[in-house]
């Protein structure tokens, strides 16, 4: 009965910090394209980082690295390694994957791209076709992901 009473106190206490601005950690990466709005790369809150989404725009230029999906795709999972490693994480704690598309067609592309980002663990991912994406791009991959 003491082990439950000291969890769920444990329980409220976390959620408390993390729903009221405390335990919160923004994060921003050198290696990632700064952000085009006021949002920040990724939010950190205990062991957990959700990332903003990634466009294929390279962090140097701040333009997008090529007109076609494969170029975009590893660019934007370029920042989103960036992106999780500035969070002290890394692709192989990635849980959770969503990917926005311009045109679903591409979908089998950005496949065989993405299996080389993640060679052993899977992570849950949805994938969606939208109207637009920022700067016009052709994809956008946003996740949620534990620390190392």
């Amino acid at each position: 009965m003491k082990k439950e009473i000291i969890l769920v106190a444990f329980s409220i206490l976390f959620f408390c910090s993390c729903h009221t601005g405390k335990g919160l950690v923004a994060v921003s990466s050198p290696n990632a394209p700064k952000a085009i709005g006021p949002y920040s790369h990724a939010i950190k809150t205990g062991n957990l980082i959700y990332t903003s989404g990634q466009i294929g725009l390279s962090p140097t230029t701040g333009a997008l690295a090529g007109d076609d999906i494969s170029t975009q795709t590893r660019q934007a999972l370029d920042n989103l390694k960036a992106v999780l490693q500035e969070a002290e994480s890394d692709m192989a704690h990635v849980v959770k994957v969503t990917i926005f598309l311009k045109d679903l067609n591409d979908y089998a592309k950005v496949n065989d791209i993405y299996k080389d980002y993640f060679p052993e663990l899977k992570p849950a991912r949805s994938a969606v076709q939208v109207a637009r994406l920022p700067k016009d791009a052709l994809i956008e991959i946003e996740c949620v992901a534990t620390t190392n």
